[in-house]
């Protein structure tokens, strides 16, 4: 999928995001935010969309939002002027593949639903690594292909269509395995029809 594809994707979808697939990613929403709000300090989400986690993060953390939809994040910046989010401390454009934070800047990183969307998630998770603290976590929620049955059948004919609906639905857990740095800590099937996946990274700590 390449960088085009998404921001017309999405521009396509903005309008009617938070009733679709922000209906359907809830609960791993939902999910991240609670793992995220029993720790500290300051958190990245990459991929914030129109902004349906930010009222859920505790007022005790320092929350920096990026995507690289306008169209969006000028959804985002209403919720964060309407509910009064002063836990949001900044909402950026940005390619997620190359981000604009120095090294080791955030405790924690938030990826929901965002991986199987962006060009090069390889580079991306890299990116996220890079930025992320030694000792932080990475949360991500995210469909993962399933090795087989129906719904494998289904992932696989609707692959080429990746340009078109907005995300891979063949997408591989392995792609965001990669990162020699980074490694699983925590790990759970999530709704709807544990078709999601609940995953927690932890960066190593420096010696």
């Amino acid at each position: 999928m390449d960088i085009k594809a998404v921001e017309e994707s999405y521009a396509r979808w903005a309008p009617v995001y938070d009733r679709t697939f922000g209906a359907v990613t809830r609960s791993g929403r939902r999910r991240a935010t609670r793992y995220i709000n029993s720790r500290k300090g300051k958190v990245l989400e990459v991929g914030v969309g129109t902004g349906l986690s930010l009222q859920h993060y505790a007022p005790h953390l320092q929350v920096t939002g990026i995507d690289f939809s306008h169209d969006m994040l000028k959804k985002a910046q209403r919720k964060v002027q309407e509910m009064g989010l002063s836990q949001v401390e900044a909402l950026r454009q940005m390619d997620a593949r190359q981000l604009d934070f120095p090294d080791n800047s955030f405790d924690t990183v938030a990826a929901m639903h965002v991986l199987s969307v962006v060009p090069e998630p390889e580079r991306v998770m890299r990116e996220i690594a890079r930025v992320l603290k030694p000792g932080g976590k990475v949360v991500i929620t995210n469909h993962f292909k399933s090795g087989k049955g129906v719904r494998a059948s289904l992932e696989k004919l609707s692959a080429p269509l990746a340009n078109v609906i907005g995300w891979h639905s063949d997408f591989a857990l392995e792609t965001v395995l990669q990162e020699d740095g980074l490694s699983v800590e925590q790990q759970e099937n999530i709704p709807p029809f544990g078709m999601m996946t609940f995953l927690v990274l932890s960066k190593q700590q420096t010696m």
